[in-house]
């Protein structure tokens, strides 16, 4: 399963990157916000940092005309950049242009298997379920990991499934068990991702008993 970074910070990506298991980055309008700069200046400093991996940038449009437009904007800056449409209808429309184009789209905001099931059919390169929202209204988000993907594969569409929304390590694990092509992460889940409270304190131990062993080498 690959890795994308849910995020607009610089600095977080930077860190998921030294990692060496970083595959992607995933940003929209509320992420770059929160970064408090111009919007631009977030774009070139992501892909900068990630020149080869693909990074979706969003549009602020809601238009079909307008979403072209600024997607053929955004395209230009690398071609790793992956154009970001809202789940409507003329997002759909949007979406069979830019595969016209050979600009890669990720359909954001989906909710249902009918709403993938006509991003899948449009040509979009990737489609982000959200699950976390899903899990906020007493619906099981996973569970509409595993419809998209069986309606995928039963029509052999190349459209790759993001798990998006992600909120714990639990989505990650669920994700990968379901076999899912992508989970996009923040970091403060990658973090958590690497720590166990058994790991803390057999490593705490292994650092006490270091102390007594005789001639240590280093």
């Amino acid at each position: 399963m690959k890795f994308f970074i849910d995020t607009a910070n610089v600095d977080e990506i930077r860190q998921a990157n030294s990692l060496r298991i970083l595959d992607g980055v995933t940003t929209n309008p509320t992420l770059i916000a929160k970064t408090g700069k111009p919007f631009m200046d977030v774009v070139k400093e992501i892909l900068e940092e990630v020149p080869d991996k693909p990074v979706s940038l969003e549009v602020a449009s809601t238009d079909y005309e307008g979403m072209v437009k600024e997607g053929e904007y955004l395209a230009q800056f690398g071609k790793n950049v992956v154009v970001k449409i809202p789940m409507t209808i003329d997002g759909l429309k949007a979406v069979k242009h830019f595969e016209y184009k050979g600009i890669k789209t990720n359909v954001t905001l989906i909710f249902s298997p009918a709403q993938a099931l006509l991003a899948m059919k449009a040509g979009a390169s990737y489609i982000s379920p959200f699950v976390g929202r899903l899990d906020d209204i007493s619906h099981t988000g996973m569970q509409l990991i595993e419809e998209i993907k069986t309606i995928r594969d039963n029509y052999d569409f190349h459209t790759e499934i993001i798990v998006a929304s992600v909120r714990n390590p639990l989505h990650v694990v669920e994700s990968a068990i379901i076999r899912a092509d992508i989970a996009t992460i923040p970091y403060k889940v990658i973090a958590q991702l690497a720590k166990h409270p058994l790991t803390d304190i057999g490593l705490e131990r292994f650092l006490k008993d270091w102390e007594s062993v005789p001639e240590k080498p280093f």
